[in-house]
Protein backbone atom coordinates (compact mmCIF):
# COMPACT_ATOMS: atom_id res chain seq x y z
CA UNK A 1 0.00 0.00 0.00
CA UNK A 2 2.72 2.69 0.75
CA UNK A 3 4.23 2.53 -2.53
CA UNK A 4 0.73 2.50 -4.32
CA UNK A 5 -0.32 5.77 -2.22
CA UNK A 6 3.58 6.76 -2.58
CA UNK A 7 2.91 6.67 -6.18
CA UNK A 8 -0.21 9.09 -5.99
CA UNK A 9 1.37 11.45 -4.43
CA UNK A 10 4.52 11.28 -6.80
CA UNK A 11 1.87 11.93 -9.75
CA UNK A 12 0.28 14.50 -7.82
CA UNK A 13 3.58 16.58 -7.15
CA UNK A 14 5.11 15.80 -10.31
CA UNK A 15 2.01 16.71 -12.32
CA UNK A 16 1.61 20.73 -9.92
CA UNK A 17 5.67 21.04 -10.28
CA UNK A 18 6.19 20.69 -6.50
CA UNK A 19 7.78 17.55 -6.46
CA UNK A 20 10.99 18.58 -4.99
CA UNK A 21 14.19 18.82 -6.80
CA UNK A 22 16.51 16.47 -4.46
CA UNK A 23 20.07 17.06 -4.36
CA UNK A 24 22.39 14.91 -1.90
CA UNK A 25 20.67 12.09 -2.96
CA UNK A 26 24.62 9.70 -3.05
CA UNK A 27 24.65 10.69 0.75
CA UNK A 28 21.66 8.05 1.35
CA UNK A 29 22.92 5.32 2.59
CA UNK A 30 22.49 1.94 0.56
CA UNK A 31 21.95 -0.48 3.19
CA UNK A 32 20.68 -1.47 6.42
CA UNK A 33 18.09 0.93 8.94
CA UNK A 34 19.31 4.13 9.57
CA UNK A 35 17.66 7.68 11.44
CA UNK A 36 16.64 10.35 8.89
CA UNK A 37 16.25 13.68 10.31
CA UNK A 38 14.87 16.41 8.17
CA UNK A 39 13.52 19.93 8.53
CA UNK A 40 9.92 20.08 9.45
CA UNK A 41 7.41 23.06 8.08
CA UNK A 42 4.07 21.73 6.99
CA UNK A 43 3.50 18.11 5.84
CA UNK A 44 4.35 18.69 2.14
CA UNK A 45 8.09 17.71 3.46
CA UNK A 46 6.96 14.62 5.09
CA UNK A 47 5.74 13.70 1.56
CA UNK A 48 8.56 15.64 -0.24
CA UNK A 49 10.85 13.27 1.74
CA UNK A 50 9.41 10.07 1.11
CA UNK A 51 8.48 9.85 -2.34
CA UNK A 52 13.05 10.90 -2.96
CA UNK A 53 13.53 7.87 -0.99
CA UNK A 54 11.55 5.19 -2.94
CA UNK A 55 12.31 2.24 -3.86
CA UNK A 56 13.05 2.93 0.55
CA UNK A 57 10.47 3.15 2.47
CA UNK A 58 10.39 5.75 5.68
CA UNK A 59 8.70 4.74 8.79
CA UNK A 60 7.70 8.51 10.07
CA UNK A 61 7.87 9.41 14.19
CA UNK A 62 4.40 11.68 14.49
CA UNK A 63 2.74 12.83 17.08
CA UNK A 64 -0.10 11.40 17.87
CA UNK A 65 -2.62 14.14 17.01
CA UNK A 66 -2.47 14.19 13.53
CA UNK A 67 -3.61 10.92 13.47
CA UNK A 68 -7.39 12.71 14.17
CA UNK A 69 -7.14 14.77 11.46
CA UNK A 70 -9.56 13.54 8.59
CA UNK A 71 -7.75 12.53 5.68
CA UNK A 72 -4.50 13.25 7.00
CA UNK A 73 -4.12 10.41 9.54
CA UNK A 74 -5.26 7.78 6.63
CA UNK A 75 -2.72 8.86 4.57
CA UNK A 76 -0.07 9.02 7.11
CA UNK A 77 -0.49 5.43 8.21
CA UNK A 78 -0.44 4.64 5.05
CA UNK A 79 2.47 5.75 4.44
CA UNK A 80 3.89 3.75 7.87
CA UNK A 81 3.76 6.81 10.03
CA UNK A 82 3.60 5.50 13.36
CA UNK A 83 1.95 7.73 16.22
CA UNK A 84 3.60 9.15 19.31
CA UNK A 85 2.73 11.05 22.62
CA UNK A 86 4.73 13.67 23.52
CA UNK A 87 3.11 14.89 26.23
CA UNK A 88 3.26 11.78 27.91
CA UNK A 89 6.37 9.74 26.46
CA UNK A 90 6.28 6.60 27.00
CA UNK A 91 9.10 2.89 26.24
CA UNK A 92 7.71 2.99 22.76
CA UNK A 93 9.10 6.03 21.91
CA UNK A 94 12.43 4.25 21.82
CA UNK A 95 11.16 0.49 21.14
CA UNK A 96 9.53 1.00 18.15
CA UNK A 97 12.23 2.75 16.07
CA UNK A 98 14.65 0.62 17.61
CA UNK A 99 13.04 -2.35 16.42
CA UNK A 100 12.17 -0.74 13.03
CA UNK A 101 16.10 0.03 12.24
CA UNK A 102 17.27 -3.55 13.87
CA UNK A 103 14.80 -4.73 10.90
CA UNK A 104 16.30 -2.64 8.15
CA UNK A 105 14.07 0.02 8.11
CA UNK A 106 14.17 3.39 7.93
CA UNK A 107 12.87 5.70 10.70
CA UNK A 108 12.15 9.47 9.91
CA UNK A 109 11.72 12.46 12.51
CA UNK A 110 10.87 15.60 11.90
CA UNK A 111 12.43 18.71 13.72
CA UNK A 112 11.17 22.32 12.56
CA UNK A 113 13.48 24.87 11.52
CA UNK A 114 12.82 27.33 14.88
CA UNK A 115 14.68 26.52 18.42
CA UNK A 116 11.66 25.43 21.10
CA UNK A 117 12.06 22.90 23.42
CA UNK A 118 9.75 20.26 21.70
CA UNK A 119 12.09 20.61 18.73
CA UNK A 120 15.42 19.93 21.00
CA UNK A 121 13.68 17.00 22.12
CA UNK A 122 12.81 15.77 18.97
CA UNK A 123 16.55 16.30 18.16
CA UNK A 124 17.62 14.63 20.70
CA UNK A 125 15.12 11.96 20.77
CA UNK A 126 16.75 11.23 16.75
CA UNK A 127 20.29 10.84 18.17
CA UNK A 128 19.39 8.83 21.09
CA UNK A 129 17.41 6.69 18.79
CA UNK A 130 20.79 5.82 16.56
CA UNK A 131 22.94 5.70 19.58
CA UNK A 132 20.78 2.79 21.20
CA UNK A 133 20.28 1.34 17.79
CA UNK A 134 23.67 1.58 16.90
CA UNK A 135 23.13 3.70 13.25
CA UNK A 136 24.03 6.58 11.25
CA UNK A 137 21.42 9.91 11.26
CA UNK A 138 20.89 10.84 8.11
CA UNK A 139 20.50 15.07 7.88
CA UNK A 140 17.95 16.57 5.24
CA UNK A 141 16.38 20.04 4.78
CA UNK A 142 13.47 20.54 2.69
CA UNK A 143 12.37 24.30 1.76
CA UNK A 144 8.81 24.90 -0.47
CA UNK A 145 5.69 24.21 -0.35
CA UNK A 146 4.29 23.73 3.37
CA UNK A 147 0.00 22.91 2.44
CA UNK A 148 -1.89 21.80 -0.34
CA UNK A 149 -2.46 25.49 -1.04
CA UNK A 150 1.09 25.71 -2.11
CA UNK A 151 0.83 22.87 -4.55
CA UNK A 152 -2.04 24.01 -6.09
CA UNK A 153 -0.67 27.15 -7.00
CA UNK A 154 2.75 24.82 -8.41
CA UNK A 155 4.97 26.20 -5.96
CA UNK A 156 8.31 24.60 -6.53
CA UNK A 157 9.86 22.23 -3.48
CA UNK A 158 13.70 21.39 -2.69
CA UNK A 159 15.09 18.81 -0.81
CA UNK A 160 19.24 18.14 0.17
CA UNK A 161 20.54 15.00 1.89
CA UNK A 162 23.97 16.02 4.24
CA UNK A 163 26.15 13.05 5.22
CA UNK A 164 25.33 10.66 7.65
CA UNK A 165 27.44 10.91 10.59
CA UNK A 166 27.28 8.20 13.62
CA UNK A 167 26.87 8.97 17.20
CA UNK A 168 29.74 9.01 19.56
CA UNK A 169 29.31 7.05 23.35
CA UNK A 170 27.95 8.13 26.43
CA UNK A 171 25.77 11.56 27.34
CA UNK A 172 28.82 13.09 25.49
CA UNK A 173 28.26 11.74 22.40
CA UNK A 174 24.58 12.53 22.50
CA UNK A 175 24.93 15.80 23.09
CA UNK A 176 27.74 16.72 20.57
CA UNK A 177 25.81 15.08 18.29
CA UNK A 178 22.25 16.66 19.28
CA UNK A 179 24.14 19.89 18.52
CA UNK A 180 26.20 18.89 15.21
CA UNK A 181 22.96 18.03 13.77
CA UNK A 182 20.97 21.17 14.37
CA UNK A 183 24.19 23.06 12.96
CA UNK A 184 23.89 20.77 10.21
CA UNK A 185 20.43 20.93 9.19
CA UNK A 186 20.78 25.19 9.60
CA UNK A 187 23.57 24.91 7.15
CA UNK A 188 21.93 22.94 4.66
CA UNK A 189 18.23 24.81 4.70
CA UNK A 190 20.73 28.09 4.50
CA UNK A 191 22.61 26.11 1.28
CA UNK A 192 19.23 26.08 -0.26
CA UNK A 193 18.07 29.12 0.36
CA UNK A 194 21.31 31.07 -1.02
CA UNK A 195 20.36 28.29 -4.66
CA UNK A 196 16.62 29.13 -4.35
CA UNK A 197 16.05 32.72 -3.07
CA UNK A 198 12.73 32.93 -4.76
CA UNK A 199 11.74 30.42 -2.33
CA UNK A 200 9.69 32.26 0.85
Amino acid sequence: MYKFIAGIVYGILGVNGSKAKVYGKENIPKEGGFVVACTHNGYIDILNLGISMLPKEVHFMAKKQLFDVKGLGWLITKLNAFPVDRENPGPSVIKIPRQLIKEGKIVGIFPSGTRSSENSELKAGAVTIAQLAKTEILPAAYIGPKSAKGVFKRQKGYLIYGKPFTVGAGKEGREQSVQFLEEELNRLTAHLKEMHPEVK
